[in-house]
């Protein structure tokens, strides 16, 4: 735990009286704790702008109001520079096994499309855009700029990220989460909820599909299931073929995201072997990819 943080936590504006935070685990950029404050519980989060992620925090709060709003996270109580206060939901997050099940596949599928649809009807003020392409080319010109390990490896990864945009092609936008994990998944009992925007952003929806997939590692099986699911129509090879693509780059930033953390983040966490778990499921998804 930051004792900075924790401090930061306990001097918020809004607690009604003295409270003592208590970490939360699990998070890998960020310092959350929980809060009990006369009773009432809260979630709070401490961070900056995160500038090497190109996270800003006024989005990530607009972001997180609208979800509210659209009835797919829960409140935000409070925000002041650097904190963010939510209203803490009672239940159990989900782990990759959970998302390994047709039945909560067919749970947590519409509350994604939901969320998609949703939001822009409730999202106020400038509005982000995360396209994974975009993002790859800015990690790489960073990665390179601060001499990573894997700096020799770079050009390999971004003629990949080329033809996978390519194979994409045209895209319908949504407003994506661009983050889904299972950990930011919740099940309270008799819901789902989905947090943690701070890469929230209009997108194609197959991004945050092909996230769902590789971040949870599902079967093939799945897979088909996730997308009928979500377009509640068989599945058509022109389809399949473009998802791939974007799984592949959802697997490329996530292993990216982590050679810039190695770098430049400071939480106890092994970042090394996160890239090189990423790295390998990457390379193993678009070696499948691109043989016949």
């Amino acid at each position: 735990m930051s004792e900075e943080d924790a401090r930061r936590t306990r001097a918020l504006a809004c607690w009604r009286g003295p409270v003592e935070p208590k970490p939360l685990g699990g998070g890998i950029s960020n310092h959350n704790f929980l809060v009990d404050d006369g009773g009432a519980r809260f979630f709070v989060r401490i961070g900056e702008d995160f500038l090497v992620h190109n996270v800003l925090r006024r989005f990530e709060l607009a972001a997180s109001r609208a979800a509210h709003a659209a009835g797919i996270s829960p409140e935000v109580v409070h925000a002041e520079p650097g904190a963010m206060v939510f209203r803490y939901v009672e239940g159990r997050t989900l782990s990759p096994e959970d998302l390994c099940s047709e039945t909560m596949l067919e749970r947590v599928v519409p509350l994604v499309r939901a969320a998609h649809e949703a939001i822009p009807k409730h999202f106020r003020g400038p509005t982000p855009i995360f396209w994974v392409f975009q993002v790859l080319r800015d990690y790489a010109a960073r990665l390179a700029a601060d001499s990573h390990r894997l700096t020799a490896d770079l050009p390999r990864y971004m003629a990949a990220a080329e033809r996978l945009e390519k194979m994409v092609g045209p895209v319908e936008i949504a407003f994506g989460h661009n983050d889904l994990l299972a950990a930011n998944l919740i099940d309270d009992g008799s819901r789902l909820w989905l947090v943690d925007w701070e890469y929230g952003g209009f997108n194609s929806p197959l991004f945050d599909l092909g996230g769902l997939a590789s971040n949870n590692e599902l079967s093939p099986a799945l897979e088909e299931r996730l997308l009928e699911l979500y377009f509640d129509a068989p599945v058509s090879d022109d389809l399949r073929r473009r998802y791939q693509a974007m799984k592949c780059a959802s697997l490329l930033r996530e292993a990216m995201w982590s050679m810039v953390s190695e770098i430049h983040l400071t939480i106890d966490f092994d970042y090394q072997a996160y890239t090189a778990e990423n790295l390998d499921r990457f390379e193993r998804a678009y070696a499948t990819l691109s043989s016949p």
